[in-house]
């Protein structure tokens, strides 16, 4: 029994030493010290960077929700190896600062990113809904941007204290993730602008599919001041280092929905007054026995169903000249998109 103590006391001693090896372990050189601080949390920028570029490419939250699990995971595994280090010479500052700041992303990423998620599902429904859900993007990158600077700015105090000298220049992956926040605010102002007028192309057709005239009309009307406004509105966003080509696509976007909603749609909506005037006339005309009918009459009503018939070969002609360019003009949108994200943020592995 004694031994048995005795082989306790001294496995408990070792374990011991080794724990206050591990936490004796100061860092001296304060460079070397902010080095280790930045390296501890290395791991969640790379597989932030991952979520970034991913979401840059879909747009779908939803699509990399796996991924999001994964920075989740690393955020915790990254605080852990934080909080693990010691603090410099009894300076807490830095370290803690560093703690502030993983713990900021593990919000983010557990909650703020979910309600994104969850979001995404109802965003398509309005414009209203969208926008909300592109203000709440907008807003958690603004939240992690500021977490970021009170970042930097604890780490320029640490270094002015200990007189450290920081490359002004940033890393490759800190440049990334600077990027990655500019290019969603600026995909997503040009974006809004887009789905704006798109929303109310899709109401617009349902009315048509449902002959509801004034509801065409109301809709035609409300396109064309967005349209108008949107084109004033793209003169502000005009480009995204030096890349124009996204707000171009939404300009060609957007001239199109203007020039149906002045010249196409009128002309069917003029159609579906002409068939309800038909119909009437129609109706008038059967009602009215056979030998009741006038030449007159007859001729009135043939007359009436030859005109019925060229209006229903030029709606056609119009809707199909009208949904044709429709197709073509959101297949050039979505592959600018593309290439626009392609372009000015490559898919990133880590």
């Amino acid at each position: 029994m004694k031994k048995i103590v005795r082989n306790l006391l001294l496995l408990l001693m070792v374990c011991m030493s080794i724990t206050l090896s591990s936490q004796g372990q100061a860092i001296e050189n304060p460079g070397e010290y902010m080095t280790a601080i930045s390296k501890a949390r290395g791991d969640m920028d790379v597989k932030y960077m991952q979520y970034l570029s991913a979401a840059a490419h879909g747009r779908k939250a939803r699509k990399v929700e796996k991924l999001r699990a994964e920075v989740i995971e690393t955020i915790n595994q990254c605080k852990y190896k934080t909080t693990d280090l010691p603090k410099y010479k009894g300076d807490n500052s830095l370290r803690q600062g560093s703690i502030d700041y993983i713990t900021l992303c593990y919000r983010v990423f557990n909650e703020d990113y979910k309600k994104i998620v969850d979001m995404e599902e109802v965003a398509e429904q309005s414009f209203d809904a969208m926008s909300a859900y592109l203000l709440l993007q907008d807003k958690v990158s603004e939240k992690l941007n500021e977490g970021s600077n009170q970042l930097h700015k604890t780490a320029m105090d640490f270094a002015a204290k200990y007189n450290v000298r920081i490359d002004s220049t940033q890393n490759a992956l800190s440049n990334k993730l600077d990027l990655a926040g500019k290019l969603n605010n600026y995909t997503n102002s040009v974006f809004l602008i887009f789905f704006k007028c798109n929303w109310q192309d899709m109401e617009m057709v349902t009315a048509m599919n449902n002959k509801k005239v004034n509801d065409v009309e109301q809709s035609r009307n409300s396109l064309l001041r967005f349209a108008t406004d949107g084109l004033k509105g793209l003169d502000t966003l005009k480009s995204f280092n030096g890349d124009p080509s996204l707000a171009n696509a939404c300009r060609d976007v957007l001239k199109y929905y203007k020039k149906m909603a002045e010249a196409d749609v009128p002309k069917l909506t003029d159609f579906y007054l002409k068939e309800e005037n038909f119909t009437k006339t129609k109706k008038s005309f059967e009602a009215k026995p056979t030998s009741s009918r006038t030449k007159e009459d007859v001729d009135g009503f043939n007359k009436t169903v030859n005109e019925y018939n060229e209006a229903v070969n030029n709606f056609n002609k119009t809707n199909n000249t009208m949904n044709k360019e429709r197709t073509q003009t959101m297949n050039t949108w979505e592959a600018v998109q593309k290439k626009f994200a392609d372009a000015n943020m490559p898919y990133y592995k880590g």
